[in-house]
Parts: C-alpha cells; structure tokens; sequence
C-alpha cells in the first residue's frame, strides 16, 4: 500500500524540481521591439529589434537600444538594420544573432540551451513559422513552441479565455494588426493584416515630404507620430516642429506640423484595420456574437495607443472597447504564463 504514495510524492519532487530549475523563456518577436520572458523571473529584455552590423565582416556592433541609436547616423561600414518586417524574419542570419545576444544576456553559459515558447502572428505561412523555429535553435534554443500573439496577448490580459465565450482581442503591433475571436481556449475567427505602427510612422513621413517638401528620418517620423498623432474622433489641436532635409537644396530645414494634418495621414491606415475588426466581428457565429456586448474588444499592441483609436473602435462597432492595462507587454506576458502553467500552454500552442 505504501508503494503508491511515496510514487506519486516521488513524481510531484520531481516536477518541483523541475519547475524551479528551468530557465525556460517566453519570446515576443516584434518588429518594433523584442521582449524576452524568463520563467518565475518576469520580463528580463525589453529592447528594439535593430542590429548594427558591419557590413565588411558581417560582425554584430551592437544590437538593441545601442543599434537604434545609430539608424540614419553610420557610416557606410556599419549599417543598422530591423531583421523583421511586417512580424516576419526578412535577414535570418542578422535576427539568429540578435536572439542569440537577447538569450545570452539571461544565459551566461553558452552550455545553456532553455527551452523557448515564441510568439507568432496569427498569419504567418508555414515557411515564415519554420524560419522562426530555426532562427531560436540556431540561437541556442532546446525546443521552440509557437503561441499565436492574439492567444498571448489574451492570457497576458487574464481573459476568460477558457470559458465558451467570445473573448475579442485586437492587437497592433509594429508590424501586424491581428484581429481574434477566442473561445474555449481556441482562436474561432481571426485576421491578420500586414499593417502596424511602422506604417503609420511611414505614412507621416510621406504626408510631410509631399505637403511639406521635407525628408525626414524614421526615427522623426515616430516621434511626430507619438507628440501630434491620432485619428478620428481625437480633435486635438497641437502641433510640433521637425527639422529635416529640403529634398531640393539639400539643406536643413524646419517645418510646423498640426495634429489635424496628422489624422489626414493616418486615416486610410485607421480604415484598413478597422475594417478588418469589422470583418472578423461578422463571421463570429451568432451565439458568441451576442457576448460581444457584455465582453468588448479588449486592445493591445503599441499601436492601441495611437489617440482616438479606442473611441474611433468602439463608435464604428458599437461594442465597448477596453485597452489592455499594459498594452506593450502583454503579449509577452501571456506567453509568460503559458509556460509556467503548462495547461494553459497545451492549449493555447499552434
């Protein structure tokens, strides 16, 4: 009769064991910025996903932070380059050192080999999701799991997401916008659209060299968006000064930009992923669509900031809409969780 008990106890040391030994990480991959997870240690790297590479030996000069800092400002042997666009890896062998710098900040061993769960756009193609894969096992990973970044960002807001009903989530990061409907712990309707903040930051600085006759730097451009930027219904009435470049003479200039002229350049964006809200919210089945008006939208990604958004949402759907409590982290948070309760990660893995 004893040989049960001291069995069973022999199977709960050992998964404890397990469990405060593993160093195993949660990774949110964006565009803009890579967030990295490190079980029952919290949130551990938060740095912009750029990597300064020089471009005659293809060594790494820097990576995070320090690499943004030196976008627009190299000279021609180092160039600062963002490996992904649009939430998928376009340099592999540039984002495969970047994980491996991010990684080995936490692992000081290059003997360590933690296991990882990955965050993914709901949309990627079977080719992009396996370049994702190799580029963690090449970067020192043991195993890789995918969680889909609306399912993660849906745990990270401690959404019901088990419960038979609609949890909407409605992510925008720098590169993608995703849209879900989860219910039971699967993702019954999502879209996926290749539009993020970086195309906002774009279309600024489009907008002020066409009505401005002014280049301006990506960087100028995010923090015109971050001072003056919003859509309808924000009517905000500021304005900001940037300095650029006359595309004519060559020579330094300054322009005053409103934030009225801004909502006129983000408005066909604000359209886009609106109208893919809209769409995935009318292929809901019936019966979970009628929770919609209990539940609400709930908004993540850095690009929910962007003024006006939350309310442009809420009158275009009628549905009450809520931002995450910490938009910029929730996605990596939720895959946070997913690792350390392993049933929520069975379920939520693609």
């Amino acid at each position: 009769m004893s040989g049960g008990p001291v069995s069973h106890h022999g199977v709960v040391r050992r998964r404890r064991r397990v469990r405060i030994g593993g160093r195993d990480m949660a990774i949110d991959l964006g565009t803009a910025n890579t967030l990295l997870y490190v079980r029952g240690e919290g949130i551990q790297v938060s740095e912009p996903s750029v990597v300064a590479v020089d471009t005659r030996t293809d060594d790494v000069h820097a990576v995070g932070e320090e690499a943004q800092r030196m976008i627009g400002r190299t000279p021609a042997s180092i160039s600062a380059v963002r490996p992904l666009r649009h939430g998928v890896i376009t340099d592999f062998e540039v984002t495969e050192a970047m994980l491996r710098h991010f990684i080995g900040r936490v692992h000081k061993s290059r003997f360590a080999h933690p296991r990882l769960v990955m965050c993914a756009p709901s949309g990627i193609t079977d080719v992009e999701r396996r370049a994702l894969v190799e580029a963690c096992l090449g970067a020192g990973a043991r195993s890789v799991q995918l969680i889909e970044e609306p399912m993660a960002a849906a745990i990270g807001a401690e959404l019901p997401i088990a419960e038979p009903m609609a949890n909407v989530v409605v992510d925008i990061g720098g590169g993608t916008s995703e849209v879900a409907v989860i219910s039971l712990g699967g993702i019954v309707v999502s879209r996926s659209l290749r539009v993020g903040g970086y195309d906002f930051d774009d279309a600024v600085a489009g907008w002020i060299r066409r009505h401005h006759r002014l280049a301006i730097g990506e960087q100028t451009a995010e923090t015109v968006k971050l001072d003056v930027g919003g859509v309808a219904p924000d009517t905000t009435e500021s304005s900001t000064e940037v300095r650029g470049r006359d595309p004519v003479s060559g020579l330094p200039r300054e322009a005053v930009i409103t934030s009225a002229e801004l909502r006129d350049a983000l408005e066909p964006l604000a359209v886009e992923i609106l109208d893919s809200v809209k769409d995935a919210l009318e292929n809901t089945p019936p019966e979970l669509a009628a929770d919609l008006t209990r539940n609400g939208i709930l908004l993540a990604g850095g690009g929910a900031l962007l003024r006006g958004f939350r309310e442009r949402v809420e009158a275009e759907t009628g549905v009450p809409v809520a931002l995450a409590q910490d938009p910029l982290t929730c996605v990596v948070l939720g895959a946070g969780r997913a690792i350390e309760e392993i049933e929520v990660l069975e379920r939520a893995v693609i």
